[in-house]
């Protein structure tokens, strides 16, 4: 192969020489000294190219990685030939390694053509020798850009593949901590409507029902939580604040995980006061997930220290236990949605995992940072978290101004209407509101609710959204339509995403509650 006058100087400049093993040549040709030159050219025009003594040695470098393969005519017939061809033949699908057959002159060769009749490399390049070196580099970089393309469609297939099954592994636990409430819910049920239970046990089973309500809800709305705050759908209330109140609130917060498990928590804070400015709600909740995962995952009767210092400009809070300790390769996936540490390292003490991607976020969102340490399975772990510190006095600002005296409790509507698809939905609602004295009907779709409305002017309607149809915003404007006196719409729905409360408010609701709804909370929204 001989490079020509000015072939060089005419091609475009070429990309920096690639050290990744995926972008470069392997090549076979037909003599050590056409190897030599070949790879001198594809160098000087910023292709990296490999030069294989024989095939068996190409396809060893293959398996590490392979941009392109340009092979001499002669290869076809030698040894390893076969061996080469069902390599290429056993290519995961979204591969398709480009071949350049340097071809004899003037040959009609019998094993180009059988090659090409038979589609045994589809993505076969035949060019006739003696080369000349602007067609080929051409050539080799079309090839290499095509195969760059197969390797960002691998890396996108394969994050898809993981991502679904972190998807699969969420899901999972999650139907798992959903049925854990259920069961005892169930039981008592059956309880309540046992005659031979007693009116003296009732109380005990309506408290152990309230738990696991309780425990439905939070599920529920940390799933609703983790998407808002992950889309950056959360406003931080920004105020001055001392690192050692919040840690103090943390550690309330967290006291019955802690407690319950019988481990020991050591707080070592500074004299010094660490100023923030942050919203002391939020980080609270990130100290208070780390707290309790360390609970969790510290088998009883562990250790767990919470420490705060001064690191510069920064306050670094760490909180560390003795328990399960997490592997080297989870220690930055850790904080990734769906990621778990493994069946192995998750205790039964409920939840879905999604804790710590929550306290990335908030962390970040107020300009921190977040980070794992381990020496290990079964060796404890340690989660730092550095915050910027404020050059104001934490002390004097922020403190809210105490409670007055609390306000009338405004006087309920005198009827109401209730529509509600699910019919045990509406008709509990009913019967909580004419216990309260209010006169209260309850209908179930939309159809049934315009011609109660037809009969009777009611002072507050409660409309479940995904009603069958006409939907509850639809039938909220068509109820403000027929009302002759002034209505109070409140939407009470299980969808609360960000664009369903627009779509919500925009349909001229005056409250917008999620269930389940606490009574108190709903008699709130009532009031006229």
């Amino acid at each position: 192969m001989k490079p020509e006058a000015g072939d060089l100087l005419a091609l475009p400049a070429g990309p920096a020489s690639p050290t990744e093993l995926e972008q470069r040549v392997l090549a076979r040709l037909a003599t050590a000294k056409d190897a030599r030159a070949a790879s001198s050219v594809l160098e000087r025009a910023g292709i990296f190219c490999r030069e294989c003594a024989d095939i068996a040695e190409m396809l060893r470098e293959m398996q590490h990685g392979v941009g392109a393969l340009m092979l001499a005519e002669e290869t076809l017939t030698g040894p390893g030939a076969a061996e080469l061809l069902h390599a290429l033949a056993a290519q995961p699908p979204w591969s398709d390694v480009p071949v350049l057959v340097l071809a004899r002159q003037g040959a009609h060769s019998n094993a180009i053509r059988g090659l090409v009749e038979a589609a045994v490399m589809p993505n076969l390049t035949v060019v006739e020798r003696p080369v000349r070196v602007a067609p080929l580099i051409t050539a080799l970089r079309s090839m290499l850009r095509a195969r760059g393309r197969q390797l960002e469609l691998r890396d996108v297939l394969e994050g898809l593949h993981e991502a679904d099954r972190r998807k699969n592994e969420f899901l999972a636990t999650l139907a798992h901590e959903l049925r854990n409430p259920l069961a005892p819910i169930s039981t008592a049920l059956a309880l309540l409507s046992d005659a031979r239970v007693g009116a003296a046990e009732q109380p005990r089973i309506h408290a152990m029902l309230r738990r696991q309500l309780d425990h439905m809800v939070r599920l529920v709305d940390d799933l609703m939580e983790v998407s808002r705050i992950t889309r950056g759908k959360v406003d931080l209330q920004r105020a001055p604040l001392e690192a050692a109140a919040v840690l103090g609130d943390a550690v309330e917060l967290s006291r019955p995980a802690i407690e319950g498990r019988g481990h020991r928590l050591v707080v070592d804070l500074p004299s010094e006061p660490l100023a923030l400015h942050g919203d002391a709600v939020r980080l609270t909740q990130v100290f208070c997930n780390l707290l309790n995962n360390a609970a969790k995952y510290t088998p009883a009767g562990g250790r767990i220290t919470l420490a705060a210092r001064r690191e510069g400009a920064q306050a670094a809070v760490s909180v560390s236990d003795d328990g399960i300790g997490l592997a080297a390769t989870m220690l930055a996936p850790i904080f990734d949605m769906f990621v778990q540490a493994g069946d192995s390292a998750r205790p039964a003490q409920g939840g879905l995992g999604i804790g710590l991607t929550l306290a990335k976020t908030l962390v970040e969102m107020h300009g921190g940072s977040i980070e794992a340490a381990s020496e290990g399975p079964g060796r404890g772990a340690t989660f730092t978290v550095r915050l910027p510190l404020s050059a104001a006095d934490a002390r004097g600002d922020g403190v809210p101004a105490a409670a007055g005296p609390a306000a009338a409790r405004p006087a309920l509507p005198r009827s109401v209407l209730v529509v509600d698809d699910n019919r045990d939905a509406a008709d509990s609602l009913v019967e909580l509101l004419r216990g309260i004295g209010t006169r209260a009907e309850g209908v179930y779709d939309a159809q049934q609710a315009l011609q109660a409305a037809h009969s009777h002017d009611f002072d507050a309607a409660v409309l479940d959204i995904g009603l069958p149809g006409m939907d509850g915003c639809e039938l909220a404007r068509k109820l403000r339509e027929r009302q002759r006196a002034p209505l109070k719409l409140i939407a009470l729905t299980g969808w609360g995403q960000d664009r369903d409360r627009e779509r919500i408010a925009a349909a001229g609701f005056d409250r917008h509650l999620l269930k389940p709804v606490e009574p108190a909370q709903l008699m709130e929204a009532l009031g006229v």
